[in-house]
């Protein structure tokens, strides 16, 4: 019998996996698996059961967040043996989940990890750190970290509303100096985001076109410090009608992005604090991860659809 290793963590999204584990578990058993379970207990315990376990195991399953997706898959990338990794969705936005058309459904989430295909997706290398599909700075950014748990729960996204309304009249800025495929750009800017998905904080289509999660290549989004209301309107309408603004932001494809700034800047990774820093260097290591998915999702999210 193969061996499964399922991480989740019992405080994502409203709780949703706890009444449904058992039947979760005999969707394991019936795929063919033997299944060690672990409910995450803290802050990145996830990375750390990752890191030590010595079992072998055929398969990682882990259900929550997406900030714990990342932890278990920072932690894979770190084992010399890596395994493909399924996915259950129980967080508040669940961003790659979405991209990569994994089901909102918890059983049917469940039916993929063990009767799904294996897809081999780009990971994100963020100095010494990994991230699955987004790094960013700027505006807002601090809003899924700082939102306690129990008001996620409770409100979802209308907790990332109310704490986002917080900032809305104390916009900071920050002048970068960005470095890509011989090109360089400075100048200020209120956020930036290196991502590898279809969807942020769950507004779909912001991130660019024929997006596919395996051409060794991150899409870069950077906006431009708006100096006035003006510009700050056209930077909002930009998002709403999900289009590029060339003269307000920055857009464009690359597998390595370098930013320089003179004072330490906080990033998140995939909705986690991801420190401050002064200088990084965001790398993407193409088709480094297996995750599970739906045998007729390959095509349209493999570079197959980028030659289309």
């Amino acid at each position: 019998m193969k061996k499964m290793l399922f991480i989740y963590n019992p405080n994502s999204g409203m709780g949703l996996l706890k009444p449904k584990l058992s039947d979760v578990l005999d969707i394991f058993v019936k795929g063919g698996y033997e299944v060690t379970v672990y409910p995450t207990q803290k802050y990145h315990d996830a990375v750390r059961k990752m890191g030590e376990y010595e079992e072998q195991y055929d398969l990682v399953a882990c259900s929550g967040g997406d900030g714990t997706l990342d932890e278990v898959v920072t932690g894979m990338m770190k084992r010399e043996k890596k395994v493909p990794i399924g996915y259950i969705p129980a967080g508040t936005t669940n961003d790659f989940a979405s991209s990569l058309h994994i089901s909102k459904n918890m059983l049917e989430a469940a039916d993929t990890v063990v009767n799904g295909v294996p897809f081999a997706c780009d990971v994100g290398v963020f100095n010494q750190d990994y991230f699955v599909y987004i790094a960013a700075f700027g505006l807002f950014t601090d809003v899924s970290y700082e939102t306690k748990q129990s008001m996620k729960n409770v409100l979802g996204h209308l907790a990332y509303i109310l704490e986002g309304t917080k900032r809305i009249f104390n916009i900071p800025s920050y002048r970068i100096k960005v470095t890509h495929d011989g090109e360089t750009i400075e100048d200020e800017f209120i956020y930036g985001m290196v991502t590898n998905s279809r969807s942020v904080g769950g507004f779909k289509g912001i991130t660019g076109k024929n997006v596919v999660f395996d051409d060794g290549k991150f899409e870069v989004t950077l906006f431009k410090t708006p100096r006035n209301p003006m510009e700050l309107n056209e930077i909002l309408g930009a998002l709403a009608l999900r289009k590029i603004n060339p003269k307000r932001m920055y857009s464009f494809k690359t597998n390595e992005v370098h930013f320089e700034t003179e004072e330490e800047i906080p990033w998140t990774l995939d909705g986690e604090f991801g420190g401050v820093h002064e200088e990084v260097v965001v790398k993407d290591c193409q088709k480094a991860l297996e995750i599970m998915v739906k045998p007729e999702v390959i095509e349209d999210v493999s570079e197959k659809k980028g030659t289309e």
